[in-house]
């Protein structure tokens, strides 16, 4: 009879433990909770300015300088300086082509960024995913591979021939954004480090 007795004591304490421990979630599951919260958080971030410094490494060619970018949802206005403060040039992005006017007032138009940069400046500009990058997020096109830190913030990314790393984010305007990026392909090696960030809100419709 005791021994009966111990053995339904023994039981009720079993069930009483089962039902009084919760399953913690994994550390990936949290993760992978903040990672939808940080891009849902900016998803509505389309025009920013970006004020900042970019280094190049492409094919023996290199360039240094600082940044300052202006992009809307269907523009962009880039204009590129010396380390000395002297504007080497602007490129300017409409929905129909890009141009791009050197120090001497040349200006070349071509169809996309990238074709642009290079037979000028000697160097691929990836603009047409850097909006996203920059911000720290995929473009809408196949992502080869992605990681992310415990933050949800992204880490790394391979998308559209570019390898991309994020060093750093700051707090701006209530969002986590990228303050110094590397993106490498098979040519080139680009650094942005972004200084300042200023957030536009979207146009009302």
């Amino acid at each position: 009879m005791k021994l009966l007795r111990l053995f339904f004591t023994l039981s009720l304490i079993a069930l009483v433990a089962s039902c009084t421990t919760l399953p913690k979630p994994s550390t990936s599951d949290a993760s992978q909770v903040r990672q939808q919260a940080h891009l849902q958080d900016i998803a509505g971030i389309d025009q920013f300015s970006i004020k900042g410094r970019l280094g190049v490494q492409a094919e023996g060619k290199g360039f240094s300088g600082s940044l300052s970018w202006q992009h809307r949802k269907l523009n962009d206005d880039i204009a590129l300086y010396s380390p000395l403060g002297g504007q080497l040039a602007s490129i300017k992005k409409t929905a129909e082509n890009v141009t791009l006017e050197d120090a001497k007032g040349n200006s070349i138009t071509a169809a996309d960024t990238e074709t642009l940069t290079q037979n000028t400046l000697g160097w691929q500009l990836p603009l047409a995913g850097l909006a996203d990058w920059a911000l720290g997020r995929p473009r809408n096109s196949t992502v080869q591979a992605s990681t992310w830190d415990e933050q949800g913030h992204l880490s790394t990314l391979k998308q559209d021939g570019w390898d991309i790393q994020y060093e750093n984010y700051v707090a701006q305007n209530g969002h986590f954004l990228p303050s110094k990026i590397l993106l490498r392909n098979e040519k080139v090696y680009l650094k942005l480090l972004v200084e300042n960030w200023t957030l536009f809100p979207a146009p009302v419709l």
